[in-house]
């Protein structure tokens, strides 16, 4: 049993949690995720680590409101349990000196760059974050994205707040002078990241595919990588740009988008 210790609401649909859980907080590092479940009949949820706190033994995450298991995280309040969790798993980002890098960030993907681009810094890299969201209401972590890195440009759709446009628009005039780009964010923007870094600059990105129990065992989160089928719970999640399926990627994460919708509306009819 995990208890949440802190709450709060960040956007429409768009919750933070802090939970108690001082051996993921002592040993997680940039880019892992944990897997976690609500209740002993919830389903297992991957969720990047968005911060962690060692003294505390706590750990920040930050989820969209989208399926069953997430509405039901997203409704449990300070002081009470998950089930349980289990973490930090995958691979840590490869934190490095790579000169001047870029971190991409679009929806709920700024939570899982956070990190990313902190370590980065503190590497000695000069970190451009670029942050975007449909609108204003929309955008996140605004300020802490601001100070991992030491130039923070903001897009949104709309216009509403920073470049009106996609957070490929201002990558794009910066291409030239980068050594790195770093996205994650939704399957269609990291896939426009890689299709204009290609043959350009380096790209990786943290991949979201569904997944079960986070350790390889249930192939679940098979994803194509270089031609070749890869485990992204343990092989990832983070890849090469160039080399990823992200058609394949997409196709599978659409699976069963119906069957979300229809535990959720049974949930909410309770």
């Amino acid at each position: 049993m995990h208890e949440i210790t802190g709450r709060r609401d960040l956007a429409e649909n768009i919750t933070e949690i802090t939970v108690k859980a001082p051996q993921v907080a002592k040993n997680a590092k940039a880019g892992q995720f944990i897997v976690l479940r609500v209740d002993e009949r919830g389903e297992r949820i991957p969720l990047t680590l968005y911060d962690w706190d060692e003294r505390e033994g706590t750990l920040d995450l930050v989820f969209l409101q989208v399926g069953l298991s997430t509405k039901k995280l997203a409704s449990l309040k300070k002081r009470e349990y998950l089930s349980d969790l289990v973490g930090p798993l995958g691979k840590a980002f490869p934190i490095k000196k790579y000169g001047k890098v870029a971190c991409v960030g679009g929806g709920v993907g700024v939570p899982a760059i956070y990190p990313i681009a902190k370590a980065l810094r503190q590497a000695g890299n000069k970190v451009t974050s670029i942050i975007g969201a449909r609108c204003n209401e929309l955008l996140i972590l605004e300020g802490e994205m601001e100070s991992a890195s030491d130039n923070l440009k903001v897009c949104t759709d709309d216009g509403s707040c920073g470049v009106k446009g996609f957070v490929t628009q201002v990558l794009e005039g910066m291409l030239d002078e980068l050594d790195l780009v770093v996205a994650v964010g939704p399957v269609k923007m990291m896939q426009a990241v890689a299709e204009l870094t290609r043959g350009k600059v380096k790209c990786l990105v943290s991949l979201n595919p569904i997944m079960v129990d986070g350790t390889g065992m249930c192939g679940a989160c098979r994803v194509v990588v270089d031609g070749k089928v890869k485990f992204a719970c343990v092989d990832g999640p983070d890849f090469d740009a160039h080399k990823v399926d992200f058609e394949n990627l997409w196709n599978k994460n659409s699976q069963y988008v119906e069957q979300e919708k229809h535990a959720v509306k049974c949930w909410e009819k309770k």
